[in-house]
């Protein structure tokens, strides 16, 4: 049997756009060890999903989130 889809947390919200420099909304998508959640696991939209991957990319980038969980240097 199957699961009922979820619906995407960001449509759910009102937001078009995940912003890069949002450091709680990217949180909610990173696991502890600092790895991007997969589209079936957060129940995001394909193209919220694709905003989120850039946007955390962005944020390691720009030393908002760290690369791995727990490393400090």
């Amino acid at each position: 049997m199957r699961a009922s889809r979820k619906s995407c947390p960001i449509c759910e919200s009102g937001s078009r756009t995940i912003d890069y420099k949002d450091e709680r909304t990217l949180l909610r998508f990173v696991t502890e060890r600092g790895k991007i959640l997969p589209r079936r696991i957060s129940g995001m939209c394909a193209r919220h999903q694709r905003q989120a991957g850039t946007a955390i990319k962005r944020a390691r980038f720009l030393a908002i989130l760290p690369y791995i969980a727990g490393h400090e240097s």
